[in-house]
């Protein structure tokens, strides 16, 4: 039982350790998302260390195209999953994980991300904001302004080609290949890994 904590600790990475030229907008620390309040006490991005890594590679990959990688959430613990379910009125909760069975984002093996272009820092252009509950936000909605729905396809494009599948309803949302080895986990973000420095 001694080795239980810091083996599961080791079972996930920060994501700016591996490449700290990710861009974070992590908005479950902040009042900018749907619950309209934090869930998280610090804006940190961890994944499994395989999906970290194949993470990254699709960044890398974007480049050339002048675009990086901008993370909106990664490993999420089952409690705010549970969060989610309870305070989302009835008809919403089909935008969330069901916390009996738990998402992906509680094993560590999902992340939300969009791009950001490398000239500006700015974000992109997508069909729909993140987290907005709108057939907008399907991978497959075919409206909104041309450049928007490239700018989603590439991110798809990027992101499968590293191993991940996108979300049936949810631009955003990938689920990495490797999802059915690994279980649930509700390790608060307190409990992961000391501050980083400023």
């Amino acid at each position: 039982m001694s080795c239980l904590l810091p083996c599961l600790l080791a079972t996930l990475v920060d994501l700016l350790s591996l490449d700290p030229t990710l861009r974070l907008d992590i908005r479950y620390a902040t009042a900018h998302n749907f619950l309209g309040r934090a869930v998280y006490p610090e804006a940190r991005a961890f994944l499994r260390p395989r999906v970290a890594g194949d993470l990254v590679r699709a960044h890398v990959g974007l480049r050339p195209r002048g675009f990086g990688l901008l993370v909106f959430d990664a490993y999420r613990p089952l409690s705010v999953t549970r969060t989610f379910w309870e305070e989302l009125p009835p008809e919403k909760r089909r935008f969330v994980a069901n916390p009996a069975k738990g998402s992906q984002h509680n094993r560590g093996c999902a992340v939300d991300v969009s791009l950001y272009e490398l000239a500006s820092g700015r974000e992109v252009e997508m069909p729909s904001a993140y987290d907005e509950m709108t057939p907008r936000a399907s991978p497959r909605y075919t409206g909104g302004a041309p450049e928007a729905r490239a700018h989603r396809d590439l991110l798809r494009a990027a992101l499968e080609s590293a191993g991940f599948r996108v979300n049936r309803g949810e631009w955003w949302h990938f689920d990495h290949e490797t999802c059915p080895q690994y279980e649930l986990l509700d390790l608060p973000f307190e409990a992961l890994l000391p501050p980083r420095l400023p």
